[in-house]
């Protein structure tokens, strides 16, 4: 007996369609019958708009009059080019606002033909709860305003190389009558860490916050925005008085930071706080870290970028990252749930190991008094043998990524090759490590997942069977790899 598709059951049908999850394979399953056809348009969530899409807005408005029940819209000419065709403009927003009732995540990315206009159509979007806005270099605060006044659910905002946003009228109208949850904020010039402080008693209510000031690495040695707080007022620090209660990820990246003013502030008062990440922001010292972990027990994942600057200590100047081995320990007494750390280390010449604030013995204390399970260190040149005979016993370590670090050897391998529950192991750049170390990996038949790059002295063959997935790559870094190590 001949069955076609047209022969089963419209809910049967419908559960092959909500199971398929590439869009190429949803388009050509469409063209298959009407029957599809129609429960995919009914179906069909989330599309994106890129490169080659189309270029005319009636095409736009076919696909949203098709798809009626769309929530997630994302637009991103990355890599456009004239030959392309033209970008959607404003009245390509206004589509979307008006046939689209069911919209709560929009992202755009590289559109150049959007400004403010715009966005004041997504005013009408009233369940819009995330809005990501990436290189739209168009927008203003005056669009922003728009949109907090208008989409009362907004609770995610994310904003990266939006230059021309500058007032930030939008984040005060957010903070008290917003309920912003989740704030990123990345290489915007025109908003400072000040100015981020007018979200007043929206600090409240925020989970997620990610601040970065654009130029990246070299940035957090520039002055030019410098460590003052042009309001602070140290007989009234009203501007400083709140609590982030329900604050769980945070970081902070690029900027200079001062004694008690700016966003270093956020370290004492986010007491839920579970992932936190400090990428090269000058002015801290163990003190923070102090504050931080006194109040934060639940922290579960700590990230620390760090270069050497100048520092008058007590002995006298000295040239070394920011946090001492008093930051470890005092993690280590006070986060008792931690369980990812990872350390990288720029600019730190390897034949002077003091410039690094932290020590091996600091380290391994923290590691031995908390369930570390996932470890990275990067160009931590006081790392070695003995680092590793100490993480052999780690009775949590199941991942472990070592990345330029020059003083692990063969025989740090041996011992790592008998930590009980290492299942997942990266070298990258790791010189002294040999085929003779891998080999003892390969003999221990624990890891599911072992990735060597860049380590000259271990050649393809050994590694072939020391894991379920093997990546081995010798080439060296593209410019890209470097500016993301850099950078």
């Amino acid at each position: 007996m001949h069955c076609s598709m047209e022969d089963l059951p419209e809910a049967l049908l419908a559960e092959i369609v909500l199971r398929i999850t590439r869009t190429s394979d949803l388009n050509s399953l469409s063209l298959v019958s009407k029957q599809l056809y129609i429960i995919d348009a009914s179906q069909r969530s989330a599309i994106r708009i890129g490169c080659g899409s189309f270029s005319a807005g009636e095409a736009l408005a076919s696909l949203c009059s098709r798809f009626t029940n769309l929530s997630k819209v994302e637009i991103d000419y990355a890599g456009w080019k004239c030959g392309h065709g033209n970008q959607l403009d404003n009245k390509d927003l206004l589509v979307i606002s008006s046939q689209c009732p069911s919209l709560t995540e929009l992202t755009l990315s590289f559109c150049s033909d959007i400004n403010d206009s715009g966005l004041h159509y997504l005013a009408y979007c009233k369940k819009l709860i995330s809005l990501r806005l990436n290189s739209v270099p168009e927008i203003t605060s005056s669009g922003l305003l728009f949109v907090a006044v208008g989409c009362k659910s907004l609770s995610g905002l994310l904003l990266i190389n939006c230059e021309k946003i500058g007032s930030v009228e939008w984040l005060e109208y957010l903070g008290w009558n917003g309920s912003l949850e989740e704030l990123v904020v990345k290489n915007c010039e025109g908003i400072s860490q000040y100015d981020i402080l007018k979200l007043g008693p929206g600090w409240m209510k925020l989970r997620k916050f990610d601040f970065e000031i654009k130029g990246g690495f070299y940035r957090g040695y520039c002055f030019s925005e410098g460590g003052y707080d042009p309001l602070y007022n140290a007989h009234n620090p009203s501007r400083y008085d709140f609590c982030s209660e329900s604050l769980k990820d945070l970081r902070l990246a690029c900027f200079i930071t001062g004694t008690e003013v700016g966003l270093r502030f956020l370290l004492g008062k986010c007491r839920a706080l579970e992932s936190l990440c400090l990428e090269y922001v000058h002015g801290l010292n163990d003190n923070d870290i102090i504050v931080l972990s006194e109040g934060c027990r639940n922290l579960k994942s700590i990230s620390l970028s760090l270069k050497p600057v100048y520092y008058d200590d007590l002995d006298g100047d000295g040239f070394r990252t920011a946090f001492t081995d008093k930051s470890l320990k005092t993690l280590a007494l006070n986060c008792p749930m931690l369980e990812a750390v990872e350390l990288t280390f720029a600019g730190c010449d390897y034949t002077y190991p003091t410039e690094i604030g932290f020590t091996q013995k600091g380290l391994v204390v923290l590691i031995q008094s908390c369930p570390i399970r996932v470890l990275v260190l990067n160009g931590t040149n006081f790392f070695n043998d003995k680092g590793m005979m100490a993480l052999s016993s780690a009775p949590f370590l199941e991942t472990l990524e070592l990345v330029d670090c020059w003083e692990v050897t063969d025989a740090g391998l041996c011992f790592i090759a008998r930590t009980p529950h290492l299942i997942n192991l990266t070298l990258r750049h790791c010189k002294c490590v040999t085929d003779v170390g891998v080999a003892e990996l390969v003999h221990s038949q624990k890891l599911e997942s072992l990735i060597i790059e860049r380590c000259c002295r271990v050649s393809e063959q050994v590694v072939l069977g020391a894991g379920r997935s093997v990546q081995y790559s010798v080439e060296a870094p593209s410019l890209g790899e470097l500016k993301r190590v850099f950078l």
